[in-house]
């Protein structure tokens, strides 16, 4: 793709966002979901093959039938109150059918299938944009209507998404498909938390996307998509294969590092509103989730790969790649629980 081409389709899915977070109209909530779904098609097939021809339809099949279920939620609406605001009193039968559709375009179980499918059908850095900026705009808007929404029906899809995201990893040996398994997981966690604390959910989003960006971008600079090929770094990169160490106990939630602080900060506040059973069944599922993380770390830096003289001299090559924020998202990725106090006073 052509730079010019990429960077207006780039700056065409950052406005769909922004339209998104920032316009207090329905209709055009729509058109911003719309612009970001037409723009980041081009992404995902920017390699292009069949795989990742399917993959693009799969999402914009998916993407397509929950903006056309979210119209239908905004019209009831509409025809309900007679204004296209956001508002705070939403009609029961459209809130349920927008939550739906929004839980559909975050991936969220039951509507989890397309998630794993599209991420393993696409490269690494289409994949990174998937599971984190294609995150922020419906969670924004499940953050606005978060007064009006069926809280047993988004505690139901939240929970199942956790249990999802723990056993849909277990057996999987493609990275780029543990990474949308994780991201089902911690989605999960931020729509149990919606109802209750709303800005707690932004606080586990903005964590949420330092880690798997900085996750993603590690494994880039590897040139890996397998557990297998993880295998192998150890000999070429000691320093990187440490890292992603690091970084696997944090996306599993381990303390001292920051992966902990949402899981945390989540736990108390639902203990808070008298809810046992939902915190409980979140901490046992998360450790699936830290298992398959496990499984990853011991692949990755505490074993050796069986190889000759030659294999070991790899990592006097140089890396031609580029990463330039790589250390400042290590940092935030894994020493920010100190943080922890200032960021409960923000909530």
């Amino acid at each position: 793709m052509k730079p010019p081409i990429f960077i207006i389709i780039m700056l065409t899915v950052i406005s769909g966002t922004m339209i998104v977070m920032t316009t207090s109209h329905w209709l055009m909530i729509w058109i911003g979901f719309e612009m970001n779904l037409l723009a980041i098609i081009p992404i995902l097939m920017k390699k292009y093959n069949p795989r990742t021809m399917e993959a693009a339809t799969k999402y914009f099949l998916t993407q397509a039938t929950a903006s056309m279920i979210l119209m239908m939620g905004i019209i009831i609406n509409m025809l309900h109150s007679g204004q296209w605001t956001v508002s705070k009193d939403l009609n029961p039968m459209a809130s349920i059918m927008m939550t739906t559709a929004l839980a559909m375009k975050l991936g969220l179980a039951p509507f989890h299938f397309w998630v794993p499918e599209v991420t393993q059908g696409i490269s690494m850095s289409s994949g990174l944009i998937l599971l984190t900026w294609q995150k922020i705009a419906p969670l924004s808007i499940l953050y606005q209507i978060s007064p009006t929404i069926n809280p047993n029906l988004l505690l139901t899809m939240s929970i199942m998404s956790v249990m999802i995201g723990g056993w849909g990893g277990l057996n999987q040996t493609q990275l780029r498909k543990i990474m949308a398994y994780s991201s089902i997981a911690h989605m999960g966690w931020m729509t149990a938390i919606m109802i209750y604390n709303p800005t707690m959910m932004v606080l586990n989003l903005t964590i949420y996307i330092i880690m798997t960006l900085t996750t993603f971008m590690l494994f880039m600079y590897n040139s890996t998509t397998t557990t297998s090929s993880l295998s192998q770094s150890w000999n070429k990169t000691p320093l990187i294969t440490s890292l992603i160490l690091v970084l696997m106990m944090s996306l599993g939630g381990l303390p001292p590092l920051s992966g902990f602080i949402p899981k945390w900060m989540i736990i108390q506040e639902l203990t808070k509103n008298e809810m046992m059973m939902m915190p409980t069944l979140l901490a046992m599922t998360a450790l699936l989730n830290l298992y398959f993380y496990m499984r990853l770390t011991y692949t990755t830096a505490l074993t050796m790969f069986p190889s000759n003289n030659n294999m070991k001299m790899k990592w006097r090559f140089e890396c031609t790649k580029k990463m330039t924020f790589l250390p400042i998202l290590v940092v935030m990725s894994t020493m920010m629980l100190p943080l922890t106090p200032m960021l409960s006073i923000l909530d």
